[in-house]
């Protein structure tokens, strides 16, 4: 067992990473909510040497009664949404494949897998331009071949076609958790059940999936603290047209069109109180599967 002169030493040596870490999350915050009762305006030319203008709760009543303040929260919960459900299931089905022994299986994890190493903007940039464009793009010649007329992907199903970009980019991180998971599985369970009549679908509905449970839970938890900062995808590919509008990207339109860093504030702590209530939900919900 620990000394008491050993757990002294432990936390002496944590103390600096500990400072750090709070310094690189409190200092943000706390300017964060300075600056929104400010109308602090440094693209006009005002500086912190001059004064701020205290507002009160001026800034977060405007950002709130915008008329696209709460579009663009459902926006941002369907972009999640959509995006968890797709890479979680065919993360899973991705996961049981690869799983399964066949000729050249690790390059193929790898092709798999590499897409999580695209930058955001150059993921974005490609599927705009190679997939996406209406005249050039692969999916137009596609359509075209069929005697189909192109699809104008990121007006006409922008939403969609945004969920699709980002699932891909996220698509390789979910199938390599699960695919952890599954090569944890007992195959001694499978192979029991096998011989006592279960079916696929049964061995899956029974064994696996519960088994990936806690797996499942970890996906969902990390994916869902990234993606509801969603910014790049939207801003290469349709500009927040085309009801795209998320909510981070609703506080940066809202600090060029106003030139106003104190109602960008705001807004960023409406986001952050979004983020905890979907993290309180999550971890209620589907956080009891780490518990078991």
């Amino acid at each position: 067992m620990a000394t008491q002169h050993s757990r002294s030493a432990a936390r002496l040596m944590m103390t600096p990473a500990v400072v750090l870490l709070l310094g690189w999350m409190l200092v943000p915050l706390i300017m964060t909510l300075y600056f929104s009762f400010k109308k602090y305006l440094p693209l006009r030319g005002d500086s912190l040497e001059r004064g701020l203008d205290w507002v009160g709760f001026d800034n977060y009543v405007r950002f709130i009664g915008s008329s696209s303040f709460w579009p663009s929260v459902q926006t941002t919960l369907v972009i999640v949404g959509g995006v968890l459900l797709i890479t979680v299931v065919f993360g899973i089905f991705l996961a049981l494949l690869l799983d399964q022994p066949f000729w050249g299986q690790g390059v193929v994890r790898i092709l798999v897998i590499a897409p999580f190493f695209v930058m955001p903007t150059v993921s974005a940039l490609v599927w705009k331009n190679m997939f996406m464009d209406p005249i050039n793009g692969i999916l137009a010649h596609l359509w075209r071949f069929f005697g189909a007329e192109p699809i104008s992907w990121l007006s006409d199903a922008s939403l969609q076609s945004l969920i699709l970009i980002v699932s891909w980019q996220w698509l390789p991180f979910a199938t390599l958790i699960l695919l952890t998971a599954v090569q944890s599985l007992d195959s001694e369970q499978l192979e029991a059940a096998e011989m006592d009549g279960a079916s696929p679908v049964a061995r899956f509905g029974y064994i696996i999936l519960p088994h990936l449970s806690r797996a499942i839970t970890i996906v969902i938890l990390i994916q869902t603290i990234f993606l509801l900062s969603i910014f790049a995808e939207i801003f290469v590919t349709t500009g927040g047209a085309f009801g795209t509008r998320t909510l981070t990207y609703l506080i940066f339109q809202r600090v060029i069109d106003s030139q106003n860093i104190g109602l960008g504030s705001a807004g960023g702590v409406y986001a952050i109180i979004l983020a905890n209530i979907v993290a309180i939900f999550l971890m209620r919900i589907v956080g009891k599967n780490l518990d078991r």
